[in-house]
């Protein structure tokens, strides 16, 4: 079969069956205990590199080898959830991340940390098997509010896993975090090897043939290119942010402990709450008026970010109400995005999935990288003026989008 001939839509059965309150959040817990794992080593960064006698250059690779991982499984790991039985697939992942974890936490070098790290993002990538698993269990009219309530697990979980390592760390080391969230994992493997559904896809593929059609999929579907450069731009927005306040928050102007730096981020984690919204604004048939809301958000988010550098307690509280409302916007964009790119056909699913993210993490390292760059060099004024260039990407490329075209 040709990567061609692979990439026509199907039509799903209109009787899919409905996805029980239960199980929406059996997916939405698992996304978001598995996700968070990508992001323990951020405020660890210090600890670890002290621990473990990092060079302080190689110290940025704790989180960016993590994130590579992640996005190289967008593309290799991600797109087997079309090919392979899926709760298979999430268990074996969901398992790694148990041993990846154990790894890091008794790592007796930087390399052996570093190399664990590349296998928990790897991993982790079960979480973008489980978005459109459970896609694939809701009727057309539900799957923007089942995607919407998952993703808000997601986001969950990558919010709150910064304060919970900040805490647990404070309270006892860094290794404590990983050991708990392993232990976590090899329960979660339990659970969802005998809560979640046998899910067998119809693709005849080979794996060379499946990652071909991912080509095909990325150079023939505009709904996919567009949604793929709009989150984008956003995430590479929301990677900035949250790269940089901590280095705002911990400078002179504020002089905030770390525990103080994990509460603000914790306030982040209100923005979870766009993602059931979203959902349900996406299947009455109104993504296009949610998606311009969702990038005007982005941009009122940076500019007043942008008054925040003085360190007064307003400007803290606004820098707050700024990092609920850029999270908000990037949460809603994308669980938009996914509906959208959902309905270009079912059997694609993962390979939509994985493009998509791989996308969205792509512009993500982009802004992690900048922002840093940008502190380093002109401190919060540069670096909130250049993050708000990542949503008015977006928003000129929405401008020239095509009424016709747009997803709704």
């Amino acid at each position: 079969m040709t990567a061609t001939a692979a990439c026509r839509p199907d039509v799903e059965p209109a009787a899919s069956p409905t996805i029980s309150r239960g199980m929406m959040f059996t997916f939405a817990t698992a996304c978001g205990l598995v996700g968070a794992n990508l992001y323990y080593g951020q405020p660890l960064a210090g600890p670890i590199s002290n621990a473990l006698g990092f060079d302080p250059a190689a110290t940025g690779l704790i989180v960016t080898l993590t994130q590579i991982g992640y996005g190289l499984g967008q593309l290799l790991i991600v797109p087997l959830g079309d090919l392979l039985e899926n709760r298979r697939l999430v268990t074996l992942l969901v398992s790694i991340a148990a041993l990846a974890l154990l790894s890091a936490a008794f790592a007796p070098s930087p390399v052996w940390f570093l190399t664990a790290a590349l296998c928990i993002g790897l991993a982790s990538t079960a979480v973008q098997v489980l978005v459109p698993f459970a896609a694939s269990m809701a009727t057309d009219a539900e799957r923007g509010r089942v995607v919407g309530n998952v993703m808000g697990g997601l986001l969950t979980g990558i919010m709150l896993a910064r304060p919970v390592a900040s805490f647990l760390s404070e309270i006892s080391s860094w290794q404590a975090v990983y050991i708990v969230s392993a232990v976590v994992m090899v329960v979660l493997t339990v659970v969802l090897r005998s809560i979640l559904p046998v899910r067998r896809p119809q693709t005849k593929l080979h794996y060379g043939q499946l990652l071909a059609s991912m080509g095909h999929l990325a150079l023939h579907r505009p709904v996919l290119q567009r949604r793929a450069l709009y989150q984008a731009s956003l995430f590479g927005a929301f990677s900035l942010f949250w790269t940089t306040t901590p280095l705002l928050l911990a400078s002179p102007a504020y002089g905030l402990t770390q525990n103080g730096i994990a509460l603000f981020a914790l306030a982040g984690a209100a923005g979870a709450i766009a993602s059931p919204i979203a959902g349900r604004l996406a299947d009455r048939g109104m993504t296009t008026p949610a998606t311009a809301f969702a990038i005007l958000l982005s941009i009122t988010a940076f500019l007043l970010a942008h008054l925040c550098a003085g360190g007064s307690m307003p400007q803290l509280a606004l820098l707050t109400f700024a990092g609920i409302l850029l999270d908000f916007g990037v949460q809603t964009h994308a669980v938009l995005g996914m509906r959208a790119i959902y309905q270009i056909s079912g059997e694609h699913r993962s390979r939509l999935n994985g493009l998509y993210m791989a996308s969205a993490f792509g512009g993500g390292a982009i802004g992690s990288a900048v922002g840093g760059w940008a502190y380093a060099t002109g401190g919060w004024n540069l670096t909130s003026w250049i993050g708000l260039c990542f949503p008015l990407l977006a928003l000129v490329t929405f401008t020239t989008e095509k009424r016709s075209r747009r997803s709704a």
